[in-house]
């Protein structure tokens, strides 16, 4: 057998020792440029930068200023993870948060291509959307790109410095498109897997109801939403979910399935009945409190009447309103009439549930028990009577 040629050795050991310096704790080192967008993690703090391990050979820095709030005070902490925008490439990568304002043409279209946020203030609203000055270049972010969830009145934002995504570029710079719905989606996606990683089935965990369906309420956990079934709202039976939440309302909510669909999705199944006890008395409230009470409208809401008796508050939820179809239950029902309610239970929020649309039945009964009542007492005297005169009768 030949040996191969020492020079040969020589050059297959200096190719394995090259590789070996490029190689990380199981992987390769990243070679980073301008303009890339990377995900890095925080490993130190010092007097003028934030170190961070992007990846690359050496740790990357990050200007302290930019990782800090107004009063001066960095608003992170080691290991914590990051994006950031790679502003110098090579072995010591010099990074950034966002691209600045004085990047020019040249920063708009590296943030374009790396997909990076910019930062820009927004100079003027009108009824398509937001007018952004970025450095000496004018952009636009149109109505529906401004938040995730419809805003009324945009003109908030003004004299705002905010960070867009851009879209478009045109004309050489002349016509810029940027959004800042994108950055926030994007944003909500990260904050949604981080909040997935960790939920489990049982837990109990807090959420926002953003938005009710007849079938059940939606509910956001942290960037990622869970249905709670109208089965899972309460103790009793639920006719509607408005009877029992409202949109923008916080909840404690109990995970009772996470399902990872075979096109990526995850379905999260919760309760809100599970999360809760049930109330003492509910059962027995609904079938015993039926007394007819006087009522002054305190809150008039979508799902619902808010009543104050003398007794205590509660809700009259709107299908248990005494009001024709169609009806407004606010010009119906305003602040301060006196009505009559029955009480009808206790919600899984402790409210006694009230009902306008059942006192005159309840009325209707108690006369009814007032009459039988009346009637076994009569009936009582009678036998009395009867059995008193039998006896006299005998005694003779």
């Amino acid at each position: 057998m030949v040996n191969p040629p020492a020079m040969a050795e020589d050059e297959d050991f200096a190719a394995m020792f090259e590789q070996s310096l490029a190689s990380g704790k199981g992987g390769t080192y990243k070679r980073l440029s301008a303009g890339d967008s990377v995900e890095v993690t925080v490993v130190q703090i010092g007097k003028d930068a934030v170190f961070v391990d992007a990846g690359a050979r050496a740790e990357g820095e990050i200007a302290r200023y930019e990782l800090e709030n107004e009063h001066g005070e960095v608003t992170v902490k080691v290991g914590d993870r990051l994006r950031a925008i790679v502003t110098e490439g090579g072995d010591r990568p010099k990074l950034a948060m966002r691209f600045n304002a004085g990047s020019g043409l040249a920063g708009l279209e590296t943030a374009l291509e790396a997909g990076a946020p910019i930062e820009g203030t927004v100079t003027k609203a009108v009824k398509a959307g937001l007018e952004v000055q970025i450095g000496k270049i004018r952009a636009f972010c149109p109505a529906s790109h401004v938040h995730i969830s419809y805003t009324p009145d945009i003109s908030i934002y003004e004299g705002q410095t905010l960070q867009f995504k851009v879209l478009e570029i045109r004309d050489n710079g002349r016509s810029v498109v940027v959004s800042r719905k994108a950055l926030l989606q994007e944003a909500r996606a990260v904050e949604g897997r981080e909040t997935l990683a960790g939920l489990s089935p049982g837990q109990i965990v807090d959420g926002t109801v953003q938005a009710i369906q007849p079938y059940g309420a939606f509910v956001d956990l942290g960037g990622i939403e869970g249905l709670i079934h109208i089965s899972e709202l309460g103790h009793g039976r639920v006719d509607q979910v408005e009877d029992v939440v409202s949109v923008g309302e916080q909840l404690k909510v109990k995970i009772l399935t996470i399902d990872h669909a075979a096109e990526g999705t995850t379905r999260i199944g919760l309760s809100l009945r599970q999360a809760t006890q049930a109330p003492e008395g509910a059962e027995s409230a609904g079938r015993d409190a039926k007394a007819v009470v006087d009522a002054e409208v305190v809150k008039v809401e979508a799902f619902g009447v808010f009543v104050e008796t003398a007794t205590g508050g509660g809700i009259v939820p709107t299908r248990e309103l005494d009001l024709p179809p169609g009806g407004d239950p606010r010009r119906a029902f305003p602040v301060g009439k006196q009505v009559r309610v029955v009480p009808i239970g206790t919600d899984d929020k402790g409210r006694t549930r009230f009902s306008m649309r059942r006192v005159e039945d309840e009325e209707a009964r108690a006369h009814f028990r007032q009459h039988r009542a009346k009637q076994r007492k009569s009936q009582g005297a009678s036998v009395g009577s009867f059995g008193a005169l039998l006896k006299s009768k005998l005694e003779r």
